[in-house]
């Protein structure tokens, strides 16, 4: 996988990134954040540019992200079940819950500190109540600091490179758990309050 990935930045350079960041952004299983540690090593080998590298992946993450707000926006919550599996509904819920209970900050952090969650909160975001231009606003900031902080990680390690990649995979799936156990956890004591009976 990481050798295909690897030949396919090579050959393509930056507007393949841009199509990876995209197609993320929709949730097509691609290893977006994979290679943009990759492409942030080329540029550290000067085989790519680290301006255009960083360019490309931004541009293509925003335009991912404002085609899922607007596929969201068009058909809603149809569009998600027509392809629902398990795994897919209880990411789902999670987004949900995140963006009830963040609303735009849950917009930015999706893009970066739960990334995992960052395509689902874009279908969602609309039914949710973020407004277009809150997305935007959020969305890009947070795009921002993924993009940079993959790509500086690939560039500023690019001699050990594949134990970055494992490194970063590992504390992506690690934060996105522990943020999904703190919405979790915030909504389990939003509802005791609730059944808490009231003082006379």
């Amino acid at each position: 996988m990481i050798d295909v990935l690897l030949s396919a930045l090579a050959e393509n350079g930056a507007w393949m990134l841009a199509l990876l960041t995209f197609m993320s952004c929709l949730a097509l299983p691609v290893p977006a954040s994979l290679a943009m540690l990759a492409a942030g090593a080329f540029s550290a080998s000067g085989d790519m540019n680290i301006i255009q590298v960083m360019f490309a992946a931004y541009v293509g993450a925003v335009l991912g992200d404002q085609t899922g707000y607007a596929l969201g926006r068009a058909f809603g919550s149809s569009l998600l079940r027509a392809a629902l599996t398990p795994a897919r509904a209880r990411v789902l819920g999670k987004a949900r819950h995140f963006i009830a209970k963040w609303g735009g900050i849950g917009v930015f952090l999706s893009r970066w500190l739960a990334s995992p969650l960052g395509p689902y909160v874009n279908f969602l975001a609309f039914t949710g109540g973020v407004s277009w231009p809150r997305f935007s606003f959020w969305g890009a900031i947070g795009e921002a600091i993924w993009v940079v902080g993959y790509v500086g990680l690939g560039w500023a390690f690019a001699t050990s490179f594949l134990q970055v990649a494992d490194l970063a995979s590992t504390l992506s799936g690690l934060i996105a758990a522990l943020a999904a156990l703190l919405i979790a956890g915030l909504w389990l004591k939003q509802a005791a309050k609730r059944r808490l009976p009231r003082h006379l």
